[in-house]
């Protein structure tokens, strides 16, 4: 029988020769990546499908001379080339001096960030990057390249390169393997002229210089690149903002913000990371803004591996997928460790570490078609919670609806003084909100005829049952209330009183039964999330915070309206309290 040619040779013919490999291997790379994120064959959240959809979307305008950028092959191929440079500093790759290989995410991410630029000079499209990824996903390892090459292969005269956090240990987290990196390329020092020493590496013949900084800088930076590591955990901007404004002399220069999810709704980076969601989504439009999330979605199931999966994008590689599922199994048994778990590994936002309420679940209770006029004339309970003098005063009117359905909304108060003070800048961003979502009262502590005038108003709108109130502040108040004729409600704070409607409350929440018109930015969610729970030997819970910072004056004030829309519906017809004076419950 005759032999069959070879495949690869055909009568005498040389067989073809194997194709060359790409000329931006790693642009191709990024580009597949972004195919199969939004094609479904990468499984990922919805902020990373929007991210590569946003890439795809820019690459479909290159061609178009209106569009302003371009993606610069060789730029984006220059920094990939660079990191993989660069050698492992921990763990087994580390022992084996093997070096960095970027991840399809990694290099999808290098390739944004350096490689779109303005068709005009060349100069970098972003000047700002926030990557939110999980703990052990290899944050330090890519943002340590970052800086190097920043400081030495950007072409930077006089580079200033800073590894910004709040504490020096955390500092160091991105500046430490810096240092080892460079320190292991002997190549790399010698043909840029490095010298790395303890707290600084610089570059003696053009004044460059790569350093860790703590805290709040001050103004005589001019910052090429600012690295800002797990910004989740500054209380305030100032670094951030220090940084920014610093780099005004510089021509493309990159503040990269790395972080976690974090446990402060009201902190900057949530503000940073919901600024970018909107960019995102669509809702406003920033150019030179480059960032993703890697989080699961809404609706999720957090107990499933898929969500490892989707949350994690370097799972198997610097973290492991065993080391996942016992956490993720432990967080399962053990509720204290929910939070945590969720927080560290899923990159879900929990202000409160152990939140009592459960903050998806209030986030799918919004309903952008119910509003406060809409319920006008309708009976309502009010509660109000006005705790300290200097402090946050609620109220919250809780409207049931029929079918063990309720809605909720609130009216909160702040002394105008309190919002000058240090790390106040969430009350000043609601007090300037349009509409107002904090009202100022004049002075130093709440102005009580101010809310006297406001509950007058609610009862000419509204039918208001009663009004539940805590003695502790409230006593002048009350009495005046009921010289109007109002109903009012003492209530006791003790755990026996809290704990049923606290539950309730919860249980609506889950339920999708509790309705509002909160968004993830509003005061009403940030203290929502601050709840936590003290469970005492009867098995009661009592409202509680973590911080003296983390306010939960509305929680409470909803709590306390529960608990009197329990004993009775007023939906049902007249309350027996229209008839009574002032009560104590549960005394």
């Amino acid at each position: 029988m005759p032999r069959l040619p070879s495949q690869h040779t055909a009568r005498g013919t040389k067989a073809p020769p194997p194709p060359s490999p790409p000329q931006y291997p790693h642009v191709e790379l990024a580009d597949q990546y972004a195919r199969d994120v939004v094609e479904g064959r990468i499984l990922a959240c919805k902020w990373v499908k929007l991210a590569c959809a946003r890439y795809q979307r820019d690459r479909a305008r290159e061609s178009d001379p209106a569009w302003p950028y371009r993606l610069d092959g060789a730029k984006a191929e220059k920094v990939c080339r660079f990191t993989e440079l660069m050698p492992h500093t921990k763990g087994k790759w580390a022992q084996k001096r093997e070096l960095l290989k970027l991840g399809a995410w990694q290099a999808w991410i290098l390739v944004n960030v350096f490689g779109w630029v303005r068709k005009s000079d060349g100069l970098r499209r972003f000047r700002k990057a926030l990557i939110v990824v999980p703990r052990k996903n290899g944050k330090s390892a890519l943002s340590a390249p970052v800086g190097l090459y920043m400081l030495a292969a950007d072409g930077e005269h006089g580079a200033e390169v800073y590894s910004g956090a709040t504490t020096e240990k955390q500092a160091w987290e991105v500046f430490k393997p810096a240092q080892l990196m460079a320190r292991a390329r002997p190549d790399l020092l010698e043909h840029f002229g490095i010298e790395v020493n303890a707290s600084n590496i610089h570059i003696l013949a053009n004044g460059s210089k790569f350093e860790p900084l703590i805290g709040k800088p001050g103004d005589g930076s001019s910052p090429s690149c600012a690295i800002v590591d797990e910004y989740h955990e500054h209380d305030t901007p100032d670094q951030h903002d220090t940084m920014l404004t610093g780099m005004g002399a510089r021509e493309q220069p990159l503040l990269w913000i790395i972080t976690t999810a974090g446990d402060n709704l009201a902190g900057p980076c949530f503000d940073e990371l919901l600024t970018l969601r909107k960019i995102l989504d669509g809702v406003l439009e920033d150019e030179e803004r480059f960032g993703v999330e890697y989080t699961i979605d809404e609706g999720d199931d957090w107990t499933a591996p898929e969500a490892l999966i989707k949350a994690n994008p370097n799972l198997d590689v610097s973290v492991s997928g065993e080391f996942l599922l016992a956490r993720q199994r432990e967080a399962v048994r053990n509720t204290r460790e929910q939070g945590r778990f969720k927080t560290k590994h899923l990159n879900l936002w929990v202000n409160a570490r152990s939140a009592y309420f459960n903050m998806q679940s209030w986030a799918m209770c919004r309903d952008l078609d119910l509003t406060l006029g809409s319920l006008e004339g309708e009976r309502c309970i009010i509660g109000m919670d006005l705790a300290s003098k200097q402090d946050i005063a609620a109220l919250q009117l809780l409207f049931p609806l029929g079918e063990k359905r309720f809605a909720t909304f609130g009216r909160y108060y702040l002394p105008e003084d309190i919002i000058e003070e240090p790390g106040r800048d969430h009350y000043r961003g609601w007090a300037l909100s349009d509409p107002p979502q904090l009202i100022l009262t004049e002075g130093n502590m709440i102005d009580f005829d101010r809310i006297e005038e406001d509950l007058e108003d609610l009862r000419q709108r509204f039918t208001v049952d009663e009004v539940v109130f805590d003695p502790a502040q409230a006593t002048m108040l009350m009495g005046r209330l009921m010289n109007k004729g109002v109903t009012v409600t003492q209530f006791d704070q003790n755990a026996r009183n809290y704990s049923e409607p606290m539950k309730e409350v919860a249980a609506l929440i889950d339920a999708g039964l509790l309705t509002h018109d909160c968004d993830e930015r509003a005061p009403m969610t940030w203290m929502m999330s601050n709840v936590t729970a003290r469970l005492d030997a009867k098995e009661q819970v009592f409202p509680r915070k973590e911080k003296d910072e983390n306010k939960i004056d509305g929680p409470v004030a909803l709590i306390m309206a529960m608990a009197r829309a329990m004993g009775g519906d007023p939906s049902a017809g007249r309350s027996v309290y229209e008839d009574r004076g002032l009560l104590v419950f549960g005394s």
